[in-house]
């Protein structure tokens, strides 16, 4: 709507320029001697002086239409630069939480890290408290079998293989706090401290 008006508003001026350019021509319209412009006295007719007014006003509104030209490039430019710099501070900030998510996840790698290191340490440890108290068995077991070598000889019976009552040194049959039969390896009967 606002081009077509301007169409209209120059063909217009347009016109009245034509018109007021070749109606006032000739020895009739003379411009006298009192109109001068920066010391230079204009002579001919006042179509002339008309002529030379839509120039001025042609070069004035050229001026005027560079200048908002400008002015409006100016302000989508500052437009622009704002935006970017919403744009620009938008992305610093999902870069500062990127950063930190990393920051993050690192740390919890490294946390994890020293706990498997903790476990695996821990592991080790009794791993090897496992190792001693397995030679600690077998050391035990190799004394119980030497110990029953000498005591059982030829005979030898162990706990699984026992059909019968182990033979007791004691000739009491009744032991003392309770109990029934004599330990299996000591010979004395078993009882609570």
């Amino acid at each position: 709507m606002i081009i077509v008006l301007g169409l209209i508003l120059l063909v217009v001026a347009a016109v009245v320029a034509v018109a007021g350019i070749f109606s006032n021509t000739g020895s009739g319209h003379a411009v006298g001697n009192a109109f001068a412009v920066f010391g230079h006295h204009m002579t001919g007719s006042t179509g002339t002086l008309f002529l030379f007014g839509i120039i001025v006003g042609a070069v004035g509104m050229l001026g005027l239409g560079m200048l908002l030209a400008s002015a409006r490039r100016g302000a989508v430019a500052r437009r622009g630069l704002r935006h970017s710099r919403r744009e620009t501070a938008a992305v610093s900030k999902r870069r500062d939480e990127v950063v930190e998510q990393r920051d993050t996840a690192r740390a919890r790698a490294a946390s994890a890290a020293d706990d498997r290191d903790g476990l695996a340490q821990e592991r080790d440890a009794l791993a090897e408290q496992r190792d001693d108290l397995a030679r600690q068995r077998d050391d035990l077991a190799e004394e119980r079998d030497e110990l029953a070598g000498r005591q059982g000889g030829a005979g030898e019976q162990t706990a699984g293989t026992r059909v019968a009552p182990m033979p007791t040194d004691y000739g009491d049959s009744v032991p003392r706090h309770g109990h029934r039969r004599p330990h299996l390896l000591g010979g004395r009967a078993a009882g609570r401290r």
